[in-house]
């Protein structure tokens, strides 16, 4: 696993994600998961990509449900995007590196303004 990829917690996350200075994708997943298996390793290309300018999370939410139930996820992978504790896009099921990298090019552009 990229050693980029960071591992929130419930307790761990307005620290991790809400408070980060950088933009932060937190993909929400569970060990059982398909789709979040096939995700994972492009979440892992895309941390060291964009290190330094994003970062990349992952929640599982078999062992941390609050924060997902909080935030309303009913199915996963759910990938939900932050600039400054702001939640501004959300992105459910799996989608390839390519539209990920466009949809995360974007936020990084509004990130700018």
């Amino acid at each position: 696993m990229s050693g980029n990829v960071k591992h929130v917690t419930d307790a761990s996350y307005q620290e991790d994600v809400l408070d980060s200075d950088l933009p932060v994708v937190v993909d929400f997943w569970a060990p059982w998961c398909g789709p979040c298996r096939m995700v994972a390793p492009v979440v892992e290309e895309l941390a060291d990509e964009y290190a330094g300018q994003m970062v990349f999370a992952k929640m599982n939410t078999d062992e941390n449900p609050s924060i997902p139930s909080k935030l309303g996820i009913r199915g996963i992978p759910t990938l939900v995007v932050y600039i400054k504790g702001q939640e501004v896009d959300r992105w459910i099921g799996f989608a390839t590196k390519t539209v990920l990298q466009r949809k995360i090019n974007a936020v990084l552009a509004e990130a700018a303004l």
